[in-house]
């Protein structure tokens, strides 16, 4: 079972709540044990804050992952993690890259979501494994291959 937590902080054309449940069991679907998460919509401002604050960035990015860091002797909780997305980052990326805002906000929370199970694109085995795993869940939910032109933005957390 999932419990999602989804903190509305931006204004935008973001998705209804059953549309991150639905992304988010997706992505989770191979982790038998439940699991207890947050998403927080951000604006630019505090997108770009947390990227800074985070990662050393100083622009405001697309999601931002934060796999929960609880040692499993301290808590008995299935805290998974966050996931902070950009609100403004995301319409304008789908726009630039010409994707249907649905398409992207499906890739960037399923990415998100396997980033805090541990997944990651560091190297080229690691990158073509996740990748793999976005192509055929957003193909069940019928839409296109996100890394289908390589020219677009890469994804950063």
């Amino acid at each position: 079972m999932l419990e999602l937590d989804l903190q509305r902080a931006a204004e935008g054309d973001a998705p209804d709540d059953h549309a991150f449940r639905r992304w988010c069991e997706l992505a989770l679907r191979q982790r038998s044990a439940d699991s207890e998460m947050t998403i927080r919509l951000v604006d630019e401002a505090e997108g770009r804050e947390l990227n800074h604050t985070f990662r050393h960035k100083d622009y405001a990015t697309n999601v931002l992952s934060f796999p929960a860091d609880v040692p499993d002797d301290l808590l008995d909780i299935p805290l998974l993690g966050d996931l902070v997305i950009c609100v403004p980052v995301v319409e304008r990326e789908a726009r630039e890259q010409g994707k249907s805002l649905d398409a992207h906000w499906a890739h960037l929370v399923i990415h998100g979501c396997l980033h805090l199970l541990g997944y990651d694109h560091i190297d080229d085995d690691e990158a073509e494994e996740m990748e793999a795993l976005e192509r055929q869940l957003l193909a069940e939910l019928g839409h296109p291959d996100p890394y289908a032109d390589d020219e677009h933005e890469p994804l950063t957390h």
